[in-house]
């Protein structure tokens, strides 16, 4: 599912909102996540999971058509780590 069709989705299941305000919520929601990973803090919803900002650090890597070996900077990844009721879902139970 992409951003459009969540929007979508939404907007069809709630036809006393507008699909502007929909979609403004929407983006709202994923610039707000958005934000507080990019200050390293920590978003959990509750029963879908938790996003979080994991740090990797410098290292010696390697070119793989060169063979060549090359230093790759620490950087910070983000990471989602699924809820126990997502999880059950996927799983059937």
């Amino acid at each position: 599912m992409i951003r459009s069709e969540l929007i979508q989705k939404i907007a069809e299941e709630n036809p006393h909102l507008y699909q502007r305000d929909v979609e403004r919520i929407v983006n709202t929601v994923f610039e707000e996540v958005t934000n507080a990973m990019a200050r390293g803090d920590r978003v959990e919803l509750r029963g879908f999971g938790a996003f979080s900002v994991k740090k990797r650090d410098a290292r010696i890597g390697r070119n793989p058509r060169t063979g060549e070996t090359v230093a790759v900077e620490e950087k910070h990844v983000p990471f989602f780590k699924t809820g126990k009721l997502l999880r059950d879902r996927l799983n059937g139970k």
